[in-house]
Parts: C-alpha cells; structure tokens; sequence
C-alpha cells in the first residue's frame, strides 16, 4: 500500500467567477479545459488538465486568497516570456526566495491565488 502520486490540485475563485476564471486560465495561460463528471457540474468551477495532472477550480465565497502561502507551481520552458506576457496583462510580478538552479517569480491570479511560475536551469530535466 502507497501513494503513488499527486492525481490534481484544487484552487477556488468566488461563486459566479467561472467566466473570468476561464478567461485567465484558458486563454491567457493556454490551459485547456476539461469536462467534469456529471455528477459534479453543478457544484460550479471548471477543470484544466495540466500536463499529465489537473487542477479542479472551485468555487467558495468567504475566503481571503491573499492571506495564504498556499500556492500552485507551473513548470514553464520560458520564464521570461511567461513574466512578460503576465506583466504586459497588468499582473504584478512578486519575488519569490531564489531556489538553486532555478529561475523562478510569483504572482496571483485575479482572485487572489497565488502562483509560482517555475524553471529549470538545466534543461535536461524540462
């Protein structure tokens, strides 16, 4: 018996944001939506496939994003396009403690959530 890996993550935007939500995450990130089970498209929120994983966006009302470390990781090829692309879009880059080989920055998305764009030095293991 073992964990065998992380299945997806989950991050929330407000009740009634799927719009907007879908907006920064579908089209200015580029990550594709995919569809949830029937038995859970009415609890709201999307889903997006993330490489071999995916992030489950719900939806609650009542909670402060910006008081928590808790926090998503891309793994991007290009950090510096990612910066000036999210940047060219108004959102402010926050700096994040540097890790050895790598080069990463910290913003949050339009509720709140904070996010960590993250790339290897070492390109072998992109």
């Amino acid at each position: 018996m073992s964990i065998i890996g992380v299945h997806h993550a989950q991050i929330t935007i407000p009740i009634g944001a799927e719009e907007q939500g879908r907006h920064y995450y579908c089209h200015l990130l580029g990550l594709p939506e995919i569809e949830k089970p029937d038995s859970l498209k009415g609890r709201g929120g999307f889903w997006l496939q993330v490489g071999d994983r995916q992030v489950h966006v719900g939806v609650e009302d009542g909670f402060e994003r910006t008081s928590t470390k808790a926090h998503l990781a891309y793994h991007v090829t290009d950090i510096a396009l990612w910066q000036q692309k999210l940047q060219a879009h108004g959102f402010q880059m926050l700096t994040g403690i540097p890790i050895p080989g790598y080069a990463r920055f910290e913003t949050r998305d339009p509720f709140g959530n904070r996010l960590e764009f993250i790339q290897s030095l070492d390109q072998t293991t992109l």
